[in-house]
């Protein structure tokens, strides 16, 4: 059997492996069901449920350096007491505090004074382009909320009723910054103050608690369910494929990823301890992370809550002057300002195990569109440079091609001649290869070259919230979603029919069946990909097919006797 036919038969029996997995992870079942969500949110704000708490065992008045361990002493939810003099009573209502900036909607409840939810308004809902994106939520499909409290008998967490301080809720005109306070009452007397603020043009919200015990802690977490961030009703759409959970950078230890199902089976490793680093919830296009500042001690801890929640926070010490401030970003994973954030931050834009690739691809990608303004056009213009940085490797390929077709009757004779012979009949085609010149293998490299690129502009287009609702032309409004009316997937079977056609026809007849059947199958299967992938294909299959044919005329024009 042809070895070019050969290749190309195990790339579409991977292609066929990956839709299948990929059909697989969209009708496997979600890991608990709505009633368990719904009970699990309801522990998260129920005073009286076992929800996680973070406690030191020896009181808010013992030693403690920065350095010294806290999340050893962060007992398991049932141990776990919270004094009355600063927890709500079971009767007690909790109230909700809208805010408004120019990107974001926010909801604290006075209960525990935690954001319970957040919309982002530049970034529309999953499905849904006349909402904006929510990222924190309390009562919906997922759980999701950015919780913070302070640690010690008599101090207010995150099941503490606080009250609004001061009245301003929404950013104005000409306003840089929107300042919003909140007070827990001490049954001691006094209180703390806990104060937001959100600044005009960025996703960081600082957060300082005010009016502690100096030698007091201070916890700022996460509890979300385990549930992948979007979902598709398309198999080959990967948004439930990407990352979802948990992850830590810190300089020793730099960027480690943490599954639920590590967390929950108590196999979750990580950097507890540190003087720089922060911790991230990651999802599909969108991150929040708690960001401390440098040169403070902290620790990272993460845990099961059951029915499907978990809390993974971070735990500062109080300075002198009784305050304890960190910043919480929650937001788009725009890799541009990633960087600039935060040591490492730029890391959480997942691209698969083909980074190496990706990440210069989209940084190819971004400078062109820099200068078009359009994805789609700045991903024709990519697949053209690709095609170039390749041309000789595929100028030789096809060359090589072309020879096939020139000795394609010789080959049919020498089967008709040696058919019954297998070994005899490949000694004669290897002596034939060598006598005209011809590497068989020679079509393969464009083939096997393409594969890793394939994949990994799949996850740049499908891992890029750049690339999240990107329009191209007509009918193309989202180059990361499927063509709604597979114009590209059908134009892209045509044109690789078309390639087919000037490939030497195999020997075998049943080869030459598969090989006009494949155009056919990569169709239906490219129904299900990225517009803008399909795009890039369909491109880079015109570019082949014009190289394809011209090399092809030269080399038969040649070989014609003059």
């Amino acid at each position: 059997m042809d070895n070019r036919r050969l290749i190309l038969l195990l790339v579409f029996s991977f292609s066929l492996v990956m839709l299948w997995d990929g059909w697989q992870k969209h009708l496997q079942p979600h890991g608990i069901s709505d009633t368990a969500l719904t009970q699990g949110s309801n522990q998260a704000n129920n005073p009286s449920s076992s929800q996680s708490v973070p406690q030191l065992g020896g009181g808010t008045n013992s030693a403690r350096s920065p350095n010294d361990s806290v999340t050893s002493d962060i007992p398991s939810p049932a141990q776990q007491a919270v004094s009355a003099a600063v927890s709500a009573s079971p009767a007690t209502k909790a109230e909700l505090i809208k805010l408004e900036t120019d990107l974001m909607a926010v909801e604290i409840s006075t209960l525990g004074g935690d954001i319970v939810h957040l919309d982002l308004k530049k970034h529309f809902a999953s499905g849904d382009k006349n909402h904006a994106f929510t990222l924190f939520e309390e009562k919906g499909r997922h759980t999701y909320m950015a919780q913070s409290g302070v640690i010690g008998e008599g101090l207010p967490n995150h099941r503490s009723i606080w009250r609004l301080v001061n009245a301003q809720t929404a950013l104005a005109a000409g306003q840089d910054q929107l300042v919003v306070q909140l007070a827990a009452d001490l049954s001691t007397g006094g209180s703390v103050v806990k104060t937001y603020t959100f600044h005009r043009g960025s996703y960081k919200i600082d957060i300082t608690h005010s009016g502690l015990p100096a030698a007091s802690f201070a916890y700022y977490q996460f509890i979300r369910d385990g549930k992948a961030a979007e979902e598709h009703n398309n198999p080959m759409m990967i948004g439930s494929a990407t990352f979802t959970g948990p992850a830590v950078f810190t300089d020793a230890e730099k960027f480690q990823k943490v599954s639920f199902e590590k967390i929950k089976d108590n196999e979750a490793k990580f950097a507890k301890k540190a003087d720089n680093g922060w911790l991230a919830m990651i999802q599909h296009y969108f991150v929040a992370a708690w960001l401390p500042p440098v040169s403070v001690g902290r620790e990272f801890y993460m845990r099961s809550l059951g029915n499907d929640l978990f809390s993974t926070g971070i735990i500062l010490p109080t300075s002198r002057d009784g305050k304890n401030t960190v910043s919480l970003y929650a937001g788009p994973q725009e890799l541009k300002n990633l960087k600039n954030i935060a040591p490492g931050f730029d890391l959480v834009v997942d691209y698969g195990w083909l980074t190496i690739i990706a990440a210069p691809l989209f940084w190819v990608l971004g400078i062109i569109h820099g200068l078009v303004g359009n994805w789609g056009w700045a991903i024709i213009l990519l697949t053209i440079l690709i095609k170039l940085a390749f041309f000789p490797l595929s100028a030789a390929s096809y060359k090589s091609m072309a020879k096939m077709r020139l000795v394609t009757p010789k080959l049919a004779k020498l089967k008709e001649i040696h058919g019954n012979d297998k070994l005899r009949l490949n000694q004669e085609m290897m002596a034939l290869y060598k006598k005209e010149k011809i590497n068989p293998l020679g079509g393969c490299l464009p083939v096997l070259i393409q594969i890793p690129v394939f994949i990994s502009l799949y996850w740049v287009l499908q891992g890029t919230v750049e690339m999240r609702g990107a329009p191209w032309i007509g009918w193309i409004h989202d180059l990361s979603a499927q063509d709604p009316y597979y114009v590209l997937p059908l134009l892209m079977g045509v044109t690789m029919f078309i390639q087919t056609k000037l490939n030497p026809a195999p020997p075998d007849p049943m080869q030459a069946k598969v090989m006009l059947m494949m155009p056919v199958l990569f169709t239906a299967m490219f129904l299900f990909f990225p517009a803008g992938l399909v795009l890039y294909w369909t491109v880079n299959n015109l570019l082949s097919i014009a190289q394809q044919w011209k090399i092809t005329r030269t080399i038969e024009s040649a070989s014609k006797p003059v």
